[in-house]
């Protein structure tokens, strides 16, 4: 028996008068006051079964049996249709087979929704996956993954780099995010970290001489979830020897240029802009800013020096953007709403009607030249911030990705893809109050800065580099240190001592000792790519099995609570309770009681 002879989608008039077997699943079933139609559904496309009880009486009584979903394999006649039964919209849509065999292969239940339902609650779709994976959105997601996937490896190779695997379990390196740790049963007290990315491993590929290396490597990151993260993640991986920071980036243009011809889309111009950090966030608030629109940030700092509005003159900076609407005041209030979300303790304005007069409550203390500094159009709306400057830059950053969507001003058609550069080596952590990393404890200074590492830690920049598209960051790269003085310099630095910095790096500390080339290389976060490519706005359209925002899995139930007798054997004790606080459980003590983690 065979199950089939072409997809559904495949036949065609050129092959009229030819016998086939398909199979698929019924997407939708007709009776025709004894005639039976049913449209066979793979991800292919449909072609339309007709069932004639005169011509095939054995398949008419299976053909009333079939329901939605039902997994079909039919055997007969390709034959045309009708002039006037023809379907220009499908691409099967000239011809029908008349079934002379009809199975079901598969019964399905009632379903919890429709394939073709519009608005059907995310929670129930990602429950119900396998049904979900069966719409179109969702296999055209999928195979555009692919596609992606093998377009980045095919120009991987061709640019002469190698695909070799890194263990996922490891020992825990500080990346930004939490670990997520495995116990160890035959060490108990011992735990793997499942890695946040190969960072250690491809630099030690790198002092190995490999040269170039690469992999699409599965990362996982104990993370808040959000439309552009989840726990576990694929990256692009790569690493080279012996690279200028160009190189780098050109090794990751050609890739882009790849992925989107793959997919038939018009690939940017390379090479993509080059903004330093420093330049971004002074005109945009962030270093992952959307450029297809204006509202850029403008400085007032000085021109409200000697203000008579005191939220201006006491303030350590002074920002705002020019926004081309007159807002009521009912829009300025929610417009607040948003300034403080971004930590603003409050919002002012100046409003320019379509006369050009301005209505303000500040601007009776404002003088000439700071009214003449900040006159717009007629119908513009002029919106401030005043407070310590990272803090200025965010709050109207903010404000203008809001309200790049809100009005409208974003076309959705372009693509604008640029490299930040030149981002600061460290920065302070309000926490301790040491300096920590700005991207990851190897990345390299910039030549000429490496005395700025422990002397002027605030000034010494990196060789850092994110790739940016449309306000989301793909990815992030650097140059890394291969110098063992620097890095421990740099580790000095973020306030770990020697003893520290051997317990936790000393296997790369030693490699570094042992005749390290210069290397650099970068990680593409794949989902996101993916995620842009198919014009989606939420990772989670693009993943075949995605946790949702609260961590869980709503298809499997995981995570889920584990019996004590495998706790015990791993020596692991769970602590009951809300937040730090809780009684602490010993699974040696026999005690049942309900497990949180």
């Amino acid at each position: 028996m065979k199950w089939r002879d072409l997809m559904c989608g495949e036949p065609r008039a050129d092959r009229v008068g030819e016998r086939l077997t398909l199979a698929g699943w019924a997407a939708r079933r007709r009776d025709h006051g004894g005639l039976v139609f049913i449209d066979l559904r793979d991800h292919t496309g449909i072609c339309q079964l007709v069932i004639n009880p005169e011509r095939s009486p054995e398949a008419a009584p299976v053909a009333h049996q079939v329901r939605n979903e039902f997994v079909l394999r039919a055997e007969g006649e390709l034959v045309p249709r009708a002039p006037d039964a023809v379907n220009p919209a499908l691409p099967t849509g000239e011809v029908e087979l008349q079934v002379d065999s009809l199975e079901i292969v598969s019964r399905s239940e009632p379903l919890p929704f429709q394939l073709d339902e519009e608005g059907v609650d995310e929670l129930t779709r990602i429950r119900y996956r396998y049904l979900d994976l069966r719409r179109d959105h969702m296999q055209q997601n999928l195979r555009i993954s692919h596609t992606i996937g093998a377009a980045i490896r095919r120009s991987m190779e061709e640019q002469g780099f190698i695909d070799v695997w890194t263990p996922s379990m490891t020992k825990g390196t500080p990346e930004g995010a939490r670990d997520f740790l495995v116990p160890v049963r035959l060490q108990p007290g011992t735990f793997f970290a499942l890695a946040q990315s190969p960072q250690v491993f491809k630099q030690l590929f790198m002092i190995g001489g490999l040269d170039r290396y690469y992999q699409i490597a599965t990362c996982w990151r104990d993370e808040d979830l959000r439309a552009d993260r989840q726990f576990e993640f694929r990256q692009l991986d790569f690493e080279l020897a012996f690279p200028t920071r160009e190189d780098v980036l050109d090794v990751m243009e050609r890739v882009v240029r790849a992925s989107f011809e793959a997919v038939g889309r018009e690939p940017p111009s390379l090479p993509l802009r080059r903004v330093s950090y420093d330049d971004v966030m002074a005109r945009y608030g962030t270093d992952k800013p959307d450029v297809r629109f204006g509202l850029e940030i403008e400085d007032a700092t000085e021109v409200t020096r000697d203000s008579e509005f005191g939220v201006f003159g006491n303030a350590p900076a002074v920002g705002f953007i020019r926004v081309p609407q007159e807002f009521s005041r009912t829009e300025l209030g929610s417009l607040e709403e948003v300034a403080k979300e971004w930590g603003a303790k409050g919002l002012a304005y100046l409003v320019y009607d379509e006369e050009g007069e301005v209505r303000s409550p500040i601007a009776k203390f404002l003088s000439e030249r700071e009214l003449a500094t900040f006159r717009s159009d007629p119908a513009t709306t002029v919106l401030f911030a005043a407070d310590e400057l990272p803090i200025v830059r965010r709050v109207l950053g903010g404000l203008r990705t809001h309200l790049g969507r809100e009005l409208g001003l974003i076309d959705p058609r372009r693509d604008e893809l640029l490299w930040v550069v030149d981002f600061p080596l460290f920065q302070h952590d309000e926490e301790s109050g040491n300096w920590t990393f700005m991207h990851h404890p190897f990345t390299a200074p910039l030549p000429g800065h490496e005395g700025l590492v422990e002397g002027e830690p605030a000034n010494a920049l990196s060789q850092h580099y994110d790739l940016v598209w449309n306000g989301w960051e793909l990815g992030s790269g650097s140059i890394r240190i291969h110098d063992s003085d620097v890095q421990a310099a740099v580790f000095r630095t973020m306030g770990m001592s020697a003893e520290e910095a051997e317990e936790k790096f000393g296997y790369l500390l030693e490699a570094l000792r042992m005749g390290a080339p210069p290397h650099g290389g970068f990680a593409l976060g794949l989902e996101r790519f993916v995620a842009l490519l198919a014009d989606e706005r939420n990772i989670r359209e693009v993943v075949a099995f995605p946790k949702v925002s609260s961590g869980s899995d709503p298809l499997t139930g995981a995570p889920t609570p584990l019996p004590d007798e495998q706790l015990r054997e791993l020596g692991i004790r769970v602590v009951e309770g809300n937040g730090i606080l809780g009684r602490e459980r010993s699974v040696r003590d026999g005690d049942t009681g309900t497990r949180s983690s």
